[in-house]
């Protein structure tokens, strides 16, 4: 997992990656803010409801993305410690009091964190896994831009991707390689998408999810 993280970044410039050739590093606000809304309207009664994560509930995923949320953050900051030393678990079954609102504050303290230049630069951790910032910042995205959808489209909410983010994340998923040890850890089998199909859809399917996938009765 970790050599493929490293091969899946994007060019960079002074150490920063780019998210489109010839710009700098991608800004997460929109991403965060876009999966924060998601949360916030998150009906109670779907917590137990499955998500195109396989195996994966809504509250589980919730859990996840409040923890990598935190992760992140302490990787933007370069503040080494439990945070950024341990690999994700499974899941615990509990969410923090009043995760409507303390989940999309902590998606929105991880784009700001990383809305500062000195987040892209020199080394980090994530996931006990050591990386460049830049690396670390793109694999955030990442995880905000699709986890978003994932939420989302569990709940039956809208979700639409900013073009900027649509290019960083395409560019990352594009470059994991369809070999299954490499994916370990990262995304399911990549799932084949109709030819002409939306870059969105493209995206999904690079990343082992079916654009098409609905919850059991939608």
């Amino acid at each position: 997992m970790e050599e493929t993280l490293h091969e899946a970044v994007d060019e960079t410039v002074d150490g920063a990656p780019r998210a489109v050739p010839g710009e700098g590093p991608p800004d997460l606000h929109a991403a965060a803010e876009r999966t924060a809304r998601v949360v916030a309207a998150l009906p109670q009664d779907l917590l137990d409801a499955p998500t195109p994560c396989a195996g994966t509930t809504v509250a589980a995923l919730l859990e996840h993305v409040g923890g990598l949320a935190l992760a992140f953050t302490a990787a933007a900051r370069k503040d080494l410690g439990p945070l950024t030393d341990t690999p994700p678990g499974g899941p615990t079954g509990a969410l923090p009091g009043g995760w409507r609102a303390v989940l999309p504050e902590r998606l929105r303290a991880l784009a700001e964190a990383w809305s500062d230049p000195a987040a892209w630069r020199g080394a980090t951790r994530a996931g006990g896994i050591d990386l460049d910032a830049g690396e670390a910042g793109l694999v955030a995205l990442d995880e905000l831009v699709l986890h978003g959808w994932d939420l989302a489209v569990a709940t039956g909410q809208p979700y639409e991707v900013d073009a900027a983010a649509l290019a960083a994340v395409h560019a990352f998923v594009a470059a994991v390689p369809a070999d299954p040890d490499a994916r370990t850890g990262l995304f399911g089998p990549p799932v084949p998408v109709p030819a002409g199909a939306p870059a969105w859809h493209r995206v999904l399917g690079l990343a082992g999810r079916d654009p098409a996938w609905a919850p059991p009765g939608a």
